[in-house]
């Protein structure tokens, strides 16, 4: 068959940070190659639907549709009431962007994809999965991708973290060497403050200098 139906209400469903937010895979589940896509929604008001954030790190230009209910985006500081049907465009990752729900149950859609460059699926799709996994099954989604981007500074961090949440101290420090030598910039950025790297705090703050 050379086409998938599926309703949103039938996609899985991840929470999100600490503000409401739940993804709802859509890329991996249709298998799309082409652009990245998702669902987010919030079951209550004043629940995140886009979390804060720019696309500088991946260089996306992203299109937000909001499908159900009502969200008030922020886009550069600058409040943007969005009920159902609008579309939310910023070709320019650098626009500091987060919505959340006016209404009960509202329902954004996410596409986005690096201009003039073959999309790659990004990392943070299976970190949101390791998250809600055990231990060891993170590590195993997370080694998977690392085979397949062996040069990903980030997939090497989050495998750095998610190797020393199942006590894989020794592992996990080889990841992170990796990692800052992949990005020393975004390793610094990341690492301060991140609680899961406790265990190996002396030894970051050698390698990061």
């Amino acid at each position: 068959m050379s086409w998938t139906v599926v309703n949103l209400s039938e996609l899985e469903t991840f929470p999100v940070g600490e503000r409401g937010l739940l993804w709802h895979p859509i890329r991996s589940r249709l298998g799309v190659q082409a652009f990245g896509i998702n669902a987010y929604t919030s079951a209550e008001v004043g629940g995140e639907v886009v979390e804060e954030h720019t696309e500088e790190f991946y260089g996306h230009e992203e299109l937000y549709v909001v499908v159900a209910g009502c969200a008030r985006f922020t886009l550069d500081g600058e409040e943007v009431e969005a009920p159902t049907g609008t579309i939310v465009h910023l070709p320019e990752p650098t626009v500091k962007r987060t919505a959340v729900a006016l209404e009960p149950g509202t329902t954004v859609l996410a596409v986005g994809a690096k201009p003039g460059v073959p999309f790659t699926p990004s990392g943070w799709e299976v970190q949101f999965r390791a998250n809600h996994a055990s231990p060891d099954e993170a590590v195993a989604m997370v080694e998977d991708w690392v085979v397949d981007h062996p040069d990903d500074a980030a997939g090497h961090y989050n495998l750095a973290c998610f190797r020393l949440r199942a006590g894989r101290r020794d592992a996990a420090l080889d990841d992170f060497r990796r990692a800052f030598e992949l990005d020393p910039d975004l390793v610094r950025r990341w690492s301060d403050g991140d609680t899961d790297l406790d265990p190996i705090r002396s030894e970051v703050s050698a390698i990061t200098g």
